[in-house]
């Protein structure tokens, strides 16, 4: 019904309006219409219908004048975007052809990178990284490490600067190079470490030569050298040998002693060059002196001499006695050692506990002590024998020599005696003019008689000594009326 009505209204709908303005026949607005005019008698549909509908297109046209005026912009805006939108619409379809191009390159880099970067197999550059963040994790503790060789070389310069009483600055450095040498024990293959290491052995190095010239220096005491030697023991382990044997740091503990007895001998060099000048003085005079005419010279000589047979005497003593008391086990040295057996020297020899190397037929060595004294006494003598020819006062000879057997004597009481070389340091010529016995027996004989009489004098005190408590305690049993 609603098409037939509508085929009748097209004609006059073609007059009013365009075909992009008429209504569709299939619209639900324009079917509902038609139905509703199906329903109008003739007049509604000639009188009321349409002012009905001309109220309607006014109240329309005042919504959209006034929809106009409130929504203008937006209308605009919406008509802009509405024009923008086909242009936009195919800017979009392009860009997401794009997007879909770039996700499979997207793609196969992302499968690289796991590929790549795969925990499963070995990578360089992941381990890199690891190593990097193992490093910044550790970075204290490097650091500490890497301040070990400065923290030792600091601990080694207080204790020179200290001197003998920075002991606690070397026991330091001990304990920091003992700790420098376990770390590169346990990481071989570290190269820094082994950079460490090898800073750490220059600077003990240094240390050692520190060490071995304080043992040359002067006045040095037997604690001093036994904590000497003692770090010395802990730093050249090679040098020490067995707990059992000094090793060779008895023959460098000797050197350095010796070295420092010949640099305070040699200060006596403006006595030696007086003395020196009377020897010329006397060869010059020789044949005068062997006509008859006495020596009148000699007194340079005899305080030369005088002043370094005391010398030789303390620092001689001081260095075997301090040797016996850091090398204890020195004295043990087998009785079938090449060595010294003079009987005056009284070197006692047994036999060590640590056996022989098959091998070698020469070992072990006898200690270095065997051999020191007969050095000493050969300094001794040849200074003796080049410059008691210059004094010929009898007097000043016997005190001399006297001098000698005081020396021997302190150094026999260590088994060094060597009283009897005096019978060597005097020639037949120059006892010529002297009445026998020799010269040496007779200072020999009244040597002993001072010595017996001390020892009956100290023999005597000790003896009073004895007595007086026992006499005190008869006088408190028997008290006096």
């Amino acid at each position: 019904m609603t098409d037939y009505l509508y085929d009748l209204l097209v004609p006059h709908l073609e007059k009013t309006s365009s075909t992009e303005t008429r209504p569709n026949v299939n619209d639900p607005a324009t079917i509902n219409y038609l139905s509703r005019l199906t329903t109008l008698q003739l007049d509604s549909l000639r009188g009321a219908e349409p002012k009905l509908l001309a109220q309607a297109s006014h109240s329309t046209l005042l919504s959209l004048q006034s929809l106009s005026t409130r929504s203008s912009k937006s209308i605009i805006a919406s008509a802009d975007h509405l024009s923008h939108l086909k242009r936009g619409l195919s800017d979009l379809a392009s860009d997401t052809g794009l997007v879909r191009d770039d996700m499979l390159v997207l793609d196969k880099a992302a499968v690289n990178f796991s590929e790549k970067y795969s925990r499963s197999g070995e990578n360089e550059v992941l381990d890199r990284r690891k190593k990097a963040l193992l490093m910044y994790r550790n970075v204290d503790r490097i650091s500490d490490i890497l301040d070990l060789p400065t923290l030792l070389s600091s601990a080694i310069n207080s204790s020179n600067t200290l001197g003998t009483s920075g002991n606690t600055g070397y026991a330091s450095a001990l304990d920091l190079h003992a700790h420098i040498k376990r770390l590169h024990l346990l990481y071989q293959d570290s190269k820094l470490l082994k950079s460490i290491y090898n800073q750490a052995e220059e600077a003990m190095r240094e240390m050692t030569t520190n060490l071995i010239m304080s043992l040359r220096g002067q006045g040095i005491k037997l604690a001093a050298a036994m904590r000497t030697i003692g770090w010395l023991r802990r730093i050249a382990p090679d040098l020490a040998g067995s707990p059992s044997d000094e090793g060779s740091l008895g023959a460098l503990f000797l050197v350095c002693r010796l070295a420092n007895l010949v640099s305070m001998l040699e200060a006596l060099d403006p006595l030696r060059e007086l003395a020196d000048q009377e020897t010329i003085r006397r060869l010059a005079n020789k044949d005068n002196i062997t006509n008859g005419n006495a020596w009148s010279g000699g007194q340079q000589t005899e305080r030369y001499l005088k002043r370094y047979i005391e010398i030789f005497r303390e620092q001689s003593f001081a260095i075997i006695s301090m040797f016996k008391s850091i090398f204890p086990s020195a004295e043990a040295v087998r009785s079938d050692d090449p060595g010294i057996h003079l009987k005056s020297l009284e070197l006692k020899t047994i036999t060590p506990i640590q056996e022989p190397i098959k091998d070698e037929p020469l070992l072990p060595l006898p200690s270095a002590l065997a051999t020191f004294p007969m050095h000493l006494m050969e300094l001794l003598t040849e200074k003796l024998k080049q410059y008691m020819p210059n004094v010929q006062d009898k007097a000043s000879r016997e005190s001399l020599l006297t001098q000698v057997l005081y020396c021997a004597g302190s150094l026999g009481r260590l088994g060094a005696d060597f009283g009897m070389t005096l019978a060597s340091l005097v020639d037949d010529d120059s006892n010529s003019e002297y009445a026998e016995p020799p010269e040496w027996v007779a200072v020999m004989k009244k040597h002993r008689i001072l010595a017996s009489r001390l020892e009956l004098l100290s023999g005597t005190v000790s003896g009073q000594s004895k007595v007086a408590p026992s006499s005190i305690g008869v006088a408190s049993k028997h008290p006096n009326p």
